[in-house]
């Protein structure tokens, strides 16, 4: 702070905050904090004690910018209103600017594949949640989007990849794919399926051609081993 500021807080405290022993019988209110108040009522009246903007930096500034002074970027300030007032009209032109890109997008939407990745019952309560993980990758090299995710329930160790062409009419082969991890780091093949199983905790694109897998030891005991593993996209 500098001591402007320092001598202005002062002030402030010393006019508003002083004690008034002539109002201590009264009932209502011992301080005069009009001038904090008057900018967080939510009306739309002029503020009872404008701020006095004279000798501000920021409005100096502005007033000897030639081409800062009517820039349609700047947001324009009420001097005479209040900080809802301010907000609302702000809420406002943020609305507007979102409105048109909205429709635009909104209507240029449209599906380009549909896939059945699982079924539930009809007659359950709740729906599980059986889709997990949803990360999403675009190969702007090869004009490519891929999804890696996940599916719970019996199929924790595998990891879901879904790739589709950016340009809809074309298609890519192998358009969905699952990769399961298993007991792959079982050391020798005569090692049970169960002593080194794995499942996906998390996976995320590391490059265009690499994908980042961390994976938990699925065995119920202390000391789960965790790993880290690159797995090459091909």
């Amino acid at each position: 702070m500098t001591q402007k500021d320092i001598t202005f807080v002062a002030d402030f405290l010393t006019e508003h905050f002083n004690e008034a022993p002539e109002l201590y019988n009264r009932k209502g209110k011992y301080f005069n904090v009009e001038r904090v108040g008057q900018y967080l009522k939510d009306e739309d009246d002029d503020l009872v004690s404008p701020p006095n903007t004279e000798g501000n930096q920021w409005f100096n500034f502005l007033k000897d910018s030639t081409h800062l002074k009517e820039s349609p970027l700047l947001f324009p300030y009420y001097p005479e209103k209040s900080l809802h007032f301010v907000k609302r009209q702000m809420e406002g032109v943020i609305d507007q600017c979102l409105q048109k890109p909205a429709d635009v997008i909104g209507k240029s939407v449209h599906q380009a594949v549909c896939m059945s990745l699982y079924k539930i019952s009809q007659s359950e309560d709740s729906t599980p949640q059986l889709f997990k993980l949803p990360f999403l990758w675009n190969d702007k090299t090869s004009n490519l989007h891929y999804v890696l995710f996940t599916m719970l329930e019996n199929s924790v160790s595998k990891i879901h990849i879904l790739r589709r062409h950016t340009d809809t009419s074309r298609s890519v082969s192998n358009g969905i794919l699952a990769v399961e991890f298993g007991n792959f780091l079982n050391n020798t093949i005569s090692e049970s399926s169960d002593s080194r199983c794995y499942s996906c905790l998390d996976a995320h694109f590391y490059d265009d051609e690499t994908v980042t897998v961390v994976l938990k030891e699925s065995v119920q005991q202390e000391g789960k081993e965790r790993v880290l593993a690159q797995l090459p996209l091909s």
